[in-house]
């Protein structure tokens, strides 16, 4: 039987409530973007999809993902309410910290396509959007990539900490909603002005400070590999940061 790591525990635990700062802090980055007239219900998408795709991980959404695979492509249903994992361990951890770890990842990548439609969805829509695409295209999707059986990770796919499962799969969809939805009235005559820049700002240091756990957590342990993960999530960012910010001098002053 492996023995549960509290140290690996305690930093997977962290790592999650890390990820999960992440949505609202996405909510404030989108937030202030968009017109003040349209703030709240840019808010909303981010945090709408907190209590709604948490209650359908745990009732289906984690066994799709990673249940006992059906030809490589789904998991089906067995571990449907997260039955039967209060007592199972994922490596050196316990399998409800694994389940929620993975839950925050589910949570926030259909939030991160709603950019694409900002101030041009109703809610309701919203909401029955991201419930089904997270059934037929998240689940499915990390399952291929991280269930064990799953056919792309038995062909040795690496994706460490979402490239594949959330940007990759976020970043299309929210191209194919923009192409649907269409370009905006007047566009490009007028342009929507970010309302508050220093709103945006915050959202976007929280995400950093998130992210932490997001790439770090993944390593699953608190080792040499989740070391190697914060440096190199802090570094890409500072180089980026400086990035931006050399192009804004060069262009804006």
């Amino acid at each position: 039987m492996v023995k549960i790591d509290t140290g690996d525990t305690a930093w997977l635990i962290v790592s999650s409530a890390l990820v999960l700062l992440m949505t609202p802090a996405l909510a404030l980055f989108y937030g202030g973007m968009v017109r003040r007239k349209n703030v709240l219900s840019t808010i909303m998408h981010s945090m709408a999809a907190i209590p709604i795709l948490s209650v359908t991980w745990v009732l289906f959404g984690y066994s799709l993902a990673f249940g006992p695979t059906h030809h490589g492509l789904i998991g089906g249903l067995g571990l449907a309410g997260l039955g039967g994992l209060a007592a199972e361990a994922h490596g050196t951890v316990p399998a409800l910290a694994f389940a929620a770890f993975q839950m925050m990842f589910a949570v926030i990548t259909p939030a991160l396509i709603s950019g694409a439609f900002a101030e041009r969805m109703k809610f309701t829509a919203y909401v029955a959007f991201i419930l089904l695409w997270s059934t037929l295209v998240y689940d499915p999707v990390a399952h291929w990539v991280w269930a064990d059986g799953g056919w792309l990770y038995k062909l040795g796919a690496l994706d460490f900490a979402g490239g594949t499962v959330v940007h990759l799969t976020a970043g299309v969809s929210a191209l194919v909603c923009a192409l649907m939805i269409g370009k905006r009235a007047g566009y490009p005559r007028h342009r929507s002005l970010p309302h508050d820049l220093t709103m945006k700002l915050t959202g976007a240091g929280l995400l950093w400070f998130g992210w932490f756990g997001f790439n770090s957590g993944s390593a699953l342990s608190s080792g040499q590999l989740a070391a190697l993960a914060f440096m190199t999530t802090h570094l890409g960012a500072a180089g980026g940061a400086l990035g931006w910010l050399f192009v804004e001098w060069r262009h804006r002053g």
